[in-house]
């Protein structure tokens, strides 16, 4: 699935992810008021809205980038039925021939830890059958707890040829709280990024430079940014953080390698609710999804301009 991802970054020419994170706030009135009418005021309701606003996003941008990122805390909140709307987009998305990454951050051990694994990235037994849970082809996953939580999203990897993308350091305010700490004259940061790396070694495809294990990093670090991306010269670095979060393409160069490859961008609201910006009001609610578009050839735009300026 990375040389997937590759592949489809090569022939968009974007290496950007769009954050489908929905919250009511950004579903326009009139698919709530659609919704409501057909499901009521009810989580199912709610449900119907951000599926059919995921919908109209998807079809606008579909053919212009290589990937989706789901975060599905977003779904969780609206309970079963949330989750269903989910399943429905990561389904709607992979018919689209999108990548889809799967942002769950999962982090724990043991057959908790190989549950998680096998029910967003492999198969479940069912008696004499098998079948995909939420299938997507990426996930998030976190490393706090060691190796232990790590391997069971490997040995998934290896068999499925799917990815994972490992926290890091991560683009939010406080996350230096722990991830900048000093450990013999070393930031934990750079600790996990070793280890990644040597994880990633472990799952290289037959063919190809990157590995099936990757990194987020935000772009509100970039020096960190650097010092990563030396220390993981194979491993592919997912980067939120652009746009809304503060990030701009010129911050972002160095996360990718000479060859242009090794990092995709991440944006979420700035494009999903790019239509709420003054800069794309034009566009209004009826059109939400025309104003997503847009914001997602600026985004190009600006990454193109930013690696070109790099040399």
């Amino acid at each position: 699935m990375i040389n997937k991802l590759i592949e489809k970054i090569r022939k968009t020419g974007a290496p950007i992810v769009v954050g489908l994170d929905p919250m009511m706030k950004f579903v326009p009135e009139h698919l709530q008021k659609a919704a409501f009418a057909e499901c009521g005021e009810t989580l199912e309701g709610a449900a119907e809205a951000i599926w059919q606003y995921n919908k109209g996003i998807v079809d606008a941008i579909y053919d212009l980038v290589p990937a989706v990122k789901p975060q599905v805390a977003m779904y969780e909140q609206f309970g079963i039925p949330g989750m269903i709307a989910f399943k429905k987009t990561v389904d709607y998305c992979k018919e689209k021939d999108l990548v889809v990454i799967g942002d769950i951050k999962r982090g724990d051990i043991g057959s908790t830890s190989e549950a998680y694994a096998v029910g967003h990235l492999g198969k479940v037994s069912v008696g004499s059958k098998s079948y995909y849970g939420f299938d997507e082809d990426f996930v998030t996953v976190n490393p706090y707890l060691g190796s232990d939580g790590v391997n069971p999203f490997m040995k998934i990897c290896k068999e499925e040829k799917k990815g994972i993308f490992v926290l890091v350091k991560t683009s939010n305010p406080s996350s230096g709280e722990f991830q900048d700490q000093l450990i013999d004259e070393k930031h934990l940061y750079e600790m996990v990024g070793e280890k990644v790396y040597k994880w990633g070694l472990e799952c290289m495809p037959e063919q190809g430079n990157y590995s099936y294990v990757g990194a987020v990093v935000g772009a509100t670090y970039p020096e960190q940014g650097k010092i990563l991306r030396k220390i993981m010269p194979k491993t592919f670095i997912l980067v939120p953080g652009y746009g809304a979060q503060g990030g701009k393409g010129a911050d972002l160069v160095h996360f990718f390698n000479e060859d242009g490859l090794g990092a995709i961008i991440n944006s979420s609201r700035g494009i999903i609710a790019a239509y709420q910006q003054e800069k794309y009001a034009k566009y209004g609610a009826q059109g939400y999804a025309d104003a997503s578009r847009a914001a997602v050839l600026d985004m190009k735009e600006d990454i193109a301009q930013a690696l070109a300026a790099r040399g």
